[in-house]
């Protein structure tokens, strides 16, 4: 099944990373979030990626057309360097396609411009690229195919607390409560769709408003709730937690290949 990654956008609230670096290769460890994320759906079986890029689209380009299986993987090195011998768990076998979708398309359009790369298949999957989980992939796309619906998206409670205040017109408060309390929840950016979602995307329009609300009104979304793990980057701090995360070992977004446990890092 191809996967189509959204990797154009200006990352506006995490810019105070250095600029000539696009949010999906800021990195996470030693390899960049957009590499986790492929990690992510490689190990569910599927290779076959479609990145959609934007801003700084030659960094992204360079990473590919530059990684040397030897810097990845264990190896035994002979020669002088002449001869390489890799041994362990190899580089997966990933296929490619990079497309330049424009430095100011939003999400919806973006994924216009690669529909007649996905068109031929009855689902794919697709993802924001600067979020981690561990979310059940087969079961979500089980879901959604058991449901014969057209969209889904995985829905996941925010990481973070804040207090929900609730009050009447003239301010008077009636109850304050932790969001951890309510039924709060957010679009995790993990999406499975029928090949008929183009038919609701109009020129211009931003994926998960006008596009989803169609969706919606022909009760066609589903929304699978995911109560395990999910961070997405959208802050310095967001990455400090993911760094933390990573050099303590803690990596659940690193599923096995079989889509349990954590594999080697």
């Amino acid at each position: 099944m191809k996967v189509v990654l959204f990797c154009g956008g200006l990352g506006t609230r995490i810019r105070d990373y250095p600029e000539n670096i696009p949010k999906p290769m800021i990195p996470i460890g030693l390899q960049p979030i957009l590499w986790h994320v492929m990690q992510y759906y490689s190990r569910h079986g599927h290779h076959d990626f479609v990145l959609c890029l934007g801003y700084k689209a030659n960094v992204i380009k360079d990473y590919f057309l530059k990684v040397n299986p030897s810097s990845y993987s264990d190896c035994v090195i002979t020669d002088f360097g002449n001869r390489v011998e890799l041994l362990g768990e190899r580089l997966p076998d990933w296929r490619i396609t990079c497309v330049d979708t424009g430095v100011w398309r939003n999400i919806g359009q973006r994924l216009m411009a690669v529909k007649h790369l996905v068109e031929d298949e009855e689902y794919f999957l697709a993802n924001y690229s600067d979020g981690l989980t561990d979310a059940p992939l087969p079961d979500i796309i089980d879901r959604l195919k058991k449901s014969g619906k057209v969209g889904c998206f995985v829905a996941v409670r925010p990481p973070f607390n804040f207090h929900l205040a609730e009050f009447d017109r003239e301010g008077a408060v009636h109850r304050i409560r932790s969001s951890q309390e309510s039924e709060i929840w957010i679009n995790g950016g993990y999406f499975v769709f029928h090949k008929s979602i183009f038919d609701y995307i109009r020129e211009g329009e931003e994926l998960v408003l006008e596009p989803f609300n169609r969706l919606i009104a022909e009760g066609q979304l589903l929304a699978y709730q995911h109560e395990g793990f999910w961070r997405a980057m959208d802050t310095l701090q967001d990455r400090r937690v993911l760094e933390d995360m990573l050099e303590k070992g803690e990596m659940p977004w690193q599923v096995s290949s079989n889509g349990s446990g954590q594999a080697r890092s």
